[in-house]
């Protein structure tokens, strides 16, 4: 059996690296979405949020405000609050920029001018008979080439005409002057207790995108405490079909599709985010195993590559600051380590965007009740090692490639690494191939680090 020295401490260290924190803007009150683009086509990430009154587009790199909309009462039916529960990006319009969705006890769009810094964007109505809409989500739900919107209708009959279900939202053909979106009920009174995000993709493989959603419970929301998803129906008929994939669930939250273990089958990767805990479920059976039981209120949820391996990790973030932002790294086989982000920062919505175009994924967080809107930067596409002139590691080369440590078809791979008294960039990816062999050529003052043995 072969065994490495001295490299899975360095890989672990790289890992472990401190993702850098940076405040994109603090409010009065709490901020519960943020969403991300280039607006004004400077090359440089801009963020929008909703805080204190009003959405707010914040300019990268130096985050000047531009205030885009006063929330007040008179534009639909219900009287806003002080900022959105959640938020998304969508062209809704067709003219090539990205319009903001918001969910304030009404879901609106708000126009992108061609000059998005020129004042106000305009406010426009989606639908404000759904009610409790904790999620906005974009996907062709349809299949007709065009973005539709999933919301979720998570309050009782006592308040809503379209209690306790998930939506699907089809753009009307002028949106500039429809008073409403076209509103396709695909979970109709089947979605009870307070239900929270949804989850978009073709789970059991027929070509048709299918949705997904989680509920948490209590006195308040009777009926929750489950994760579940929703089979589209062939013929386009609503309902569709429900599948329960678990029920007592505590503060059940999150739920996205992905192929977390390579076997070709969509799993299903699940936080409850008013309780504790982050899982998955194995897919095609869809087999409860948990990840990381002691995460104190995971509330948001991000899947996306985030060390650049090839597979998909997930990134979370505890609803309040009392405990991590933390990203649990995959390792392609449906098996994660947690990795800390951050600490005692709280948050109802976490992204993963390359914020500074580094070519690595980011996190940017939402804060809620850290009233904040913040984003960590990756340190794993470009790692900094310092280390002390003139001694021990003067001059030094070492070359990993591609490699299958124990004939498993698991891979480590570090690209080249050279450097003499100051510090080096190197980059921290896994790879994995069984026909490649280790190769490490250091030269420390003629001491051999890196080595391997039979």
């Amino acid at each position: 059996m072969r065994k490495l020295l001295f490299l899975f401490p360095l890989l672990s260290t790289l890992a472990q690296a401190e993702w850098k924190k940076h405040v994109v803007t603090e409010a009065k009150g709490m901020i519960n979405s943020a969403v991300a683009a280039d607006w004004n086509a400077d090359g440089k990430i801009d963020v929008i949020a909703s805080l204190d009154g009003k959405v707010v587009l914040f300019t990268g790199p130096d985050w000047k405000a531009h205030t885009l909309h006063d929330f007040r009462p008179g534009l639909s039916r219900n009287k806003p609050r002080s900022a959105c529960i959640h938020s998304c990006l969508m062209d809704v319009d067709g003219d090539g920029d990205q319009d903001f969705i918001g969910s304030n006890n009404t879901v609106f769009w708000l126009e992108c001018p061609d000059n998005s810094l020129a004042g106000p964007w305009k406010y426009r109505t989606v639908d404000d008979e759904i009610l409790g809409t904790h999620c906005l989500i974009t996907g062709d739900v349809n299949r007709d080439g065009k973005p539709d919107l999933i919301a979720n209708s998570g309050r009782a009959a006592k308040q809503t005409s379209i209690p306790n279900s998930l939506t699907w939202l089809e753009v009307p053909k002028n949106p500039r002057t429809a008073m409403s979106w076209i509103r396709h009920v695909f979970a109709k009174g089947d979605a009870p207790g307070g239900s929270h995000y949804t989850g978009f993709g073709d789970v059991n493989g027929d070509g048709l995108p299918d949705i997904s959603c989680a509920a948490k419970g209590g006195a308040r929301f009777p009926g929750g405490q489950w994760f579940a998803w929703w089979e589209q129906s062939k013929d386009g008929k609503l309902p569709w079909k429900k599948h329960l994939l678990a029920d007592k669930q505590p503060g059940a939250t999150n739920i996205l599709p992905a192929d977390l273990d390579g076997d070709k089958h969509i799993d299903y990767f699940a936080t409850r985010g008013h309780g504790q805990g982050v899982l998955w479920f194995k897919g095609p059976d869809f087999k409860l195993i948990e990840i990381d039981p002691k995460i104190l209120v995971p509330h948001s949820l991000d899947l996306a590559d985030l060390d650049n391996d090839g597979d998909i990790d997930a990134v979370t973030c505890s609803k309040d600051p009392v405990d991590v932002a933390a990203w649990y790294e995959n390792n392609g086989k449906g098996q994660f380590t947690k990795r800390i982000i951050g600490r005692k920062q709280g948050s109802y919505d976490t992204r993963a965007i390359d914020m500074d175009a580094d070519g690595d994924l980011d996190v940017l967080i939402a804060g809620h009740t850290s009233n904040n809107v913040v984003w960590f930067e990756n340190p794993l596409g470009n790692e900094k090692i310092s280390h002390a002139s003139g001694g021990f590691l003067d001059k030094w080369f070492f070359k990993i490639p591609k490699v299958d440590l124990y004939a498993d078809q698991n891979i480590f791979g570090l690209h080249c690494v050279q450097g003499d008294h100051s510090f080096v960039t190197c980059r921290n990816t896994v790879r994995w191939s069984k026909r490649s062999h280790l190769q490490v050529y250091p030269v420390i003052k003629g001491v051999n680090l890196f080595t391997t043995q039979n």
